[in-house]
């Protein structure tokens, strides 16, 4: 078994939306939106294409980068300073946001849980190809 799964999902990162509720015959149904689902689904899609046979176990080491699409006020020297990753963005959404989305995507399909995560690290950029770059680490118990 390999000790580090790297994977990229193209496209833009959606960040998980509040979860909706609705009521049927007199009880409370929570569900996510639409828009988080396909999204998680999405990612699903493209992290079981690098998945090992059964999802790992033991604590994991994650990095994630959040490539956002250019904004088109950007002028040519700002497009060029965030390429180089020294314009980053500042505005939502939270990247925590982004973390929940993805990592309730990757579970039971990289991990177990996301519970088993003990050190992330996460980064938000712009790019002219928007994506998110992931990288699992299975740390080693002694």
């Amino acid at each position: 078994m390999k000790n580090k799964i790297k994977f990229t999902v193209l496209g833009e990162a959606v960040a998980q939306e509040r979860a909706r509720a609705t009521t049927h015959r007199g009880r409370i149904r929570m569900y996510d939106p639409q828009n988080s689902r396909d999204f998680k689904q999405y990612v699903g899609l493209v992290a079981s294409q690098h998945a090992p046979r059964k999802p790992l176990e033991g604590p994991l080491k994650v990095r994630m980068a959040i490539y956002r699409p250019m904004l088109k006020s950007f002028s040519r020297r700002r497009m060029g300073l965030a390429e180089q990753g020294l314009y980053r963005p500042t505005t939502k959404p939270d990247l925590d946001n982004y973390v929940k989305s993805i990592s309730d995507a990757l579970n039971k399909i990289i991990w177990k849980d996301d519970s088993q995560v003990v050190d992330l690290r996460v980064s938000k950029f712009y790019s002219e190809q928007p994506r998110i770059e992931i990288e699992v680490e299975l740390l080693e118990i002694n």
